[in-house]
């Protein structure tokens, strides 16, 4: 592999800008082409320098090969996306989420291990200082035994985000409210807690029915496979402007609670024995006018994959990791076939 790892990026919307921003102020990273379908973005992505195609097709045929193609367009188009990038023998840095269903993330993990080419997910939540703090707290089983842990996201997502004609709010092209807005949380869960079961729901669409294909609110109760119970309460339905998100555990030792508007803040720790030190302070959120969305943590990914792929470290959210979070949304997401 050359010096400067080589990045291509599909999509050139926010977050695809992004990645190439990212890619351009590391050190050892290249970007070496764009790809969007609007011709409208050639204009939007000239700064960056690099050629620009209309296609993934018109760019694997006659563009440059990358060493890592990073896929930024529309949940429904991420795990085709994926395998194209993976049959052209490029490592894959796939948005959230991995892909709509479990089914097509099986195909993405069995291309990958077929191609030897590894899958990054993007879950940036991971790196905020309250999230590393937790997987510390956890690990070191400092509440002891988990009886409870409560999620609670209430966002404001209405008529300035979800515009007539785009994707989002599209079933096909977003899958819903957990896979766009909230599967960072879920990530989360996961890594801090592991597996879950006995799932139960009830899903709401309070002020959305005109706006999505899908439930704008969710009350969904679950067991960990490794013991305790759990909780998420979730909606888009806020007036205005995002209220919160949240985690609290309740543990046998001590109560933790992490909140703010994108679970950036220690809002309480009391446990035994335990003295709260003075975390770093986190990102900001990312910024997209009317609304914002997770922490602005990009750029640690970034670092990530190249490291990885340099030989230098491990990738921080691996492929198995992204399936596991579609998987326990799409179980969640069955509940609401049999209501």
């Amino acid at each position: 592999m050359s010096e400067k790892i080589t990045f291509a990026v599909i999509g050139a919307g926010h977050i695809g800008k992004r990645h190439a921003t990212m890619v351009q102020r590391h050190p050892e990273g290249e970007l070496i082409a764009m790809v969007d379908s609007d011709p409208a973005r050639r204009a939007e992505v000239e700064d960056y320098g690099v050629p620009f195609f209309l296609s993934m097709e018109e760019y694997l045929a006659s563009g440059p090969k990358a060493d890592v193609i990073c896929v930024c367009t529309p949940n429904g188009y991420h795990a085709e996306q994926a395998m194209l990038a993976l049959e052209n023998g490029s490592h894959v840095v796939c948005e959230k989420p991995m892909a709509l269903s479990k089914a097509d993330c099986e195909r993405i993990i069995y291309k990958s291990l077929q191609t030897s080419k590894l899958v990054f997910c993007v879950m940036q939540n991971r790196y905020s200082p309250p999230s590393l703090w937790l997987k510390e707290m956890i690990s070191e089983k400092r509440l002891g035994q988990i009886f409870m842990v409560q999620i609670n996201c209430y966002w404001n997502r209405d008529e300035r985000y979800y515009k007539a004609g785009t994707w989002k709010g599209n079933q096909a092209l977003d899958g819903g409210t957990l896979f766009t807005q909230f599967s960072h949380f879920i990530d989360i869960m996961y890594w801090l807690f592991g597996d879950i079961k006995n799932i139960t729901g009830r899903f709401m669409d309070f002020n959305h029915a005109t706006l999505t294909d899908f439930e704008d609110s969710g009350l969904i109760q679950f067991e960990f496979m490794n013991g305790g119970n759990g909780c998420l309460n979730y909606s888009t339905a806020v007036w205005d402007t995002n209220l919160e998100s949240s985690m609290t555990i309740i543990g046998e030792k001590g109560s933790i609670k992490v909140g703010g508007q994108y679970m950036n803040e220690v809002e309480y720790c009391h446990v035994q024995d335990y003295t709260m030190p003075e975390l770093p302070p986190s990102s900001p959120a990312n910024d997209y006018g009317h609304y914002k969305g997770s922490a602005a943590n990009h750029h640690f990914i970034f670092e990530n994959v190249i490291d990885t792929l340099k030989g230098k470290t491990f990738a921080t959210t691996n492929a198995l990791e992204g399936l596991k979070v579609v998987e326990i949304i799409e179980r969640i997401y069955e509940l609401k076939n049999k209501a």
